[in-house]
Formats: C-alpha cells, sequence, structure tokens
C-alpha cells in the first residue's frame, strides 16, 4: 500500500471513529496547526476555570489538573487550555454533566470504549476539559508526560522541534495531528518511565 493510500486508508478511519463518538456536529479542522510561544497567562486561564469547576461540582472532583503543552512552561502549544478532571465515574454523566452544563461546558466527545473519557469544550475560553474515573490508566500517563516534559529541556525540545515540523500540514482533524505525534509522545514516556523505576 502506497503512503498516499496508507494515508487515506487511515484517514478514514479516525473519521468513522470521531463520527460515533462526538456529541454534536463535527467539523472538519482542514488547516495547519496554529502552535504558538509558551503564555504565562496559560497558568491564570487555568486557575479561573478550577475554581469555577470546583464550585460547581464540590467534592465530586477528586482531581483537577493543569495538563497538555500550555501547562508546560517554555513549550509552545495550541492555545487550548487542557485540563484533567477525575470524578468516581465518568459513564455516571448524570452525577456531573447537568453542573458543568450549568456554567458553558459542552459536551462533545463521549469515548466509552477508552477509559470513559468525556471531553467538554469551555463555556468563554478555547478549554478542552478531559473527565475521567479514578484509577483509570490514562490519568497517570497524562501526568507523568507533563512532569517530564517540566523538568527535562532536551526532550520538551524534541517535543517542540516535531510538534513545529508536523504543525506546518494541512490536518483534515486535530486528531490526525494528536495521533502523528504518537511516535515521539511514546519514545519521551519511555525515557520518563525508565527514570522513575
Amino acid at each position: 500500500m502506497n503512503n498516499n493510500k496508507s494515508n487515506n486508508y487511515s484517514s478514514s478511519i479516525v473519521n468513522e471513529y470521531l463520527q460515533k463518538v462526538t456529541v454534536g456536529k463535527r467539523k472538519p479542522h482542514n488547516a495547519p496547526i496554529e502552535l504558538i510561544d509558551y503564555d504565562l497567562n496559560w497558568v491564570n486561564l487555568f486557575e479561573r476555570e478550577a475554581k469555577r469547576i470546583k464550585t460547581i461540582l464540590g467534592n465530586k472532583v477528586l482531581q483537577l489538573e493543569h495538563i497538555g503543552s500550555t501547562s508546560i512552561p517554555g513549550l509552545c502549544a495550541k492555545p487550548i487550555i487542557d485540563i484533567l478532571l477525575v470524578v468516581t465515574d465518568s459513564s455516571d454523566e448524570l452525577s456531573y454533566v447537568p453542573a458543568l452544563e450549568s456554567i458553558g461546558y459542552t459536551l462533545r466527545i463521549r469515548e466509552p470504549e477508552w477509559h470513559e473519557h468525556r471531553l467538554f469544550k469551555g463555556p468563554d475560553t478555547d478549554i478542552n476539559l478531559h473527565v475521567f474515573s479514578e484509577r483509570a490508566l490514562e490519568i497517570n500517563k497524562m501526568l507523568r508526560f507533563r512532569d517530564w516534559l517540566r523538568t527535562n529541556r532536551d526532550d520538551r525540545e524534541k517535543y517542540a522541534k516535531v510538534k513545529h515540523a508536523l504543525a506546518q500540514n494541512t490536518w483534515e482533524n486535530i486528531q490526525d495531528y494528536a495521533d502523528a505525534k504518537t511516535e515521539i509522545v511514546e519514545e519521551i514516556m519511555e525515557r520518563a518511565n525508565s527514570h522513575i523505576l
């Protein structure tokens, strides 16, 4: 299979999956990825949202963390604040979805087969709120990756270089861009994991 056919096949699978898990109408991206230099204000935006979420959900919030590239000083990023919210059971939507919707959050992705992940878009700031059940394996992976890049300049620079190279392509879906980073993410995770063993 040549690369072009392979890419088309892969993109078709991604499209089919996104169609299945998206709540509401899905809009293709069909553009390069906008990356900007690290912005100190990202921390403030996270803290404002964290306060808002904790106020509405109270003790249902088991953990709330700033994740993704905007949580790593010195790293370029899409100007979207990624937040990790851990609840007892993310599949129990009635326990938290109506409360989040009441403050303007919109449920956009429902992935029962991938750690019962839910993704909300923020009300007045570009936010991806990722919701997982406690003990989901993805939680530690996200936090370990973030913490490693916060302290390891070489890997932070390698990751930024790959991100810049990939961002210049036109991506039908932002998920395709995220998937294209898998190799460098796994390589970095291998070093992060071997460091803590």
